[in-house]
């Protein structure tokens, strides 16, 4: 039997699927997994995508999207903009 390693980008394969995945990730993540999140994206969509919508370099958003990251806010706006996505407040009980 052959092991390979799993890889989350492998399954963020249509819109839906990233959907969930982030706003899984933004509800009960860290600002860590969600960094890590939005690169498993960026990977799934293509990083070349990324970094022209956000107007970064590809070198630039594997790095601010790199583990121990810290990027700037406007940096994961940006990111999360390229993929589709929103943040939007939502009142907790």
């Amino acid at each position: 039997m052959k092991v390979t390693r799993f890889d989350i980008a492998d399954y963020l394969d249509d819109d839906e699927m990233i959907q969930e995945y982030l706003n899984t990730v933004l509800e009960e993540g860290d600002s860590r997994d969600i960094i890590a999140a939005l690169g498993h994206i960026a990977k799934a969509i293509g990083m070349s995508k990324i970094a022209e919508k956000t107007g970064m370099s590809r070198p630039s958003l594997y790095k601010a999207l790199s583990e121990n990251a810290k990027p700037q806010f406007e940096t994961i706006l940006k990111v999360l903009r390229a993929v589709g996505g929103n943040l939007k407040i939502k009142a907790t009980a």
